[in-house]
């Protein structure tokens, strides 16, 4: 299967470390000029300085900026005014007993994790249309469907996500524009460790500490172990591609059989 998509300008935000990092890193590779978005310049040179460190050949752009912001979006969407593919990754988790997430953390939760993709769709989403070619993924959890006890304002937000990229794929019906989410399953980055950690002790090794998580917290992942961010970005590359011009309006789930469905 040979992905190119030379010619084509990707945003991917939240993309300084992580899954984001490992999905620019695999839009680079397949060809795309990527725009890597963090909050500060800083972390987003650092960011860039890895990157082409693994993939010399890899047409990066800096995008600095918090896109929960009206600034930092103006500054992102400033660097790259226009884009054949976004990927809305930003997001935040954490647990916390249901009964102690005042309001705040509720309304935190929404708007990083669903009005800034509902903010960067409403910016690219006309000029893709206009050009007659796009691709926007937004970037789930198997949390949207199975709520965790421990973080249900995180599930709620990804279930929301969910149905902005239904709402918009109809949106953007007939116009040559995919909406999709991926679903993404329990995923081996370092703000998963410290999650894990914090759940199941600090003084275990990493493999054993991986092994009861999995067991004590997510027993119904069909593979056992957390999945590696690139295997998420395979996924989304191919989303992102001439390949995948026929799914739209799907949640596509990378998510090592967490979720128990015989449907995505």
């Amino acid at each position: 299967m040979q992905i190119d998509l030379t010619g084509r300008t990707a945003v991917v935000t939240g993309s300084t470390q992580g899954i984001g990092a490992a999905i620019a890193l695999g839009l680079a590779r397949a060809g795309a000029r990527v725009a890597v978005n963090g909050r500060s310049a800083g972390s987003v040179d650092a960011a860039l300085e890895r990157m082409r460190t693994r993939e010399p050949g890899g047409d990066f752009v800096a995008a600095p900026g918090d896109i929960g912001s009206d600034d930092g979006l103006d500054r992102v969407t400033e660097a790259v005014p226009q884009a054949d593919i976004l990927i809305n990754n930003l997001g935040v988790f954490g647990s916390r007993p249901a009964l102690e997430i005042d309001d705040a953390e509720w309304r935190r939760y929404f708007d990083i994790n669903v009005l800034t993709a509902v903010r960067m769709i409403r910016h690219y989403l006309p000029g893709m249309t206009e050009r007659g070619w796009g691709r926007i993924q937004n970037i789930a959890s198997d949390s949207a469907v199975v709520i965790p006890a421990e973080m249900i304002h995180y599930g709620m937000s990804k279930t929301a996500l969910l149905a902005v990229s239904r709402g918009f794929a109809k949106e953007a019906a007939g116009s040559g524009v995919c909406v999709n989410s991926v679903i993404a399953g329990p995923t081996h980055t370092g703000g998963v460790e410290d999650f894990v950690r914090g759940l199941v002790g600090r003084d275990l090794p990493w493999d054993e500490a991986q092994r009861a998580f999995m067991r004590e917290y997510r027993p119904q992942s069909l593979i056992q172990r957390l999945i590696e961010p690139e295997e998420i970005a395979a996924m989304v590359v191919y989303l992102s591609s001439p390949l995948a011009s026929a799914t739209t309006g799907a949640a596509v789930r990378v998510d090592g059989g967490y979720v128990d469905s015989i449907v995505p």
